[in-house]
């Protein structure tokens, strides 16, 4: 039972640290990488689905990052895809191939960057810290129920202390790791 509890928080507190992941490679560097479109969402004969479904993006330098979509008639849907997202990018177009230049970061937008991307990880130890508090009221549950001892309960509240302790150090590692990127020139 005891196990079950700290399984099911393990695998939240991961989920958890996903979506963290997941957030952070939205917020965009000065760096050109494919992962800063995933979120863009293209109108496909009447559905949106996601960029990388309709066209392959690759680096084409540091800089700028190349689409080159399978059908040539979705070359205006992806270029106002693009404009519409909240990327701040400027895709031109060249025949078939889109090219989406990364503008450099001023000082004032890298500040804001890291702003932002600290209020998601502080996100992320509020998510991991809610799993925890759950998980110890199933245990508090199960020592109220007398299903387990109190000694029982007091070494799974530590090894549930332990994930999240864990967790919330993988949060401080992403976000520290966002922060000398955005720093990077």
């Amino acid at each position: 039972m005891l196990n079950e509890i700290a399984q099911d928080a393990q695998e939240r507190m991961g989920k958890s640290l996903e979506s963290l992941t997941t957030n952070l490679k939205k917020i965009r560097t000065g760096r050109a990488h494919p992962s800063i479109l995933e979120t863009v969402q293209v109108n496909y004969y009447g559905s949106n689905v996601p960029l990388s479904q309709v066209a392959n993006i690759s680096v084409e330098d540091g800089r700028t990052l190349s689409i080159s979509p399978w059908e040539s008639n979705l070359v205006p849907d992806i270029e106002k895809a693009i404009m519409k997202s909240d990327l701040g990018l400027n895709p031109s177009t060249a025949g078939a191939v889109i090219r989406v230049p990364m503008p450099a970061l001023t000082e004032e937008t890298r500040k804001g960057y890291i702003r932002q991307a600290r209020q998601e990880a502080e996100n992320g130890r509020v998510s991991v810290r809610s799993i925890r508090r759950d998980a110890n009221g199933d245990i508090k549950d199960l020592l109220k129920d007398k299903d387990i001892t109190e000694d029982e309960a007091r070494g799974a509240e530590d090894q549930i202390q332990k994930l999240t302790d864990k967790f919330i150090a993988d949060v401080d590692k992403l976000l520290q790791q966002k922060e000398v990127d955005l720093m990077e020139i």
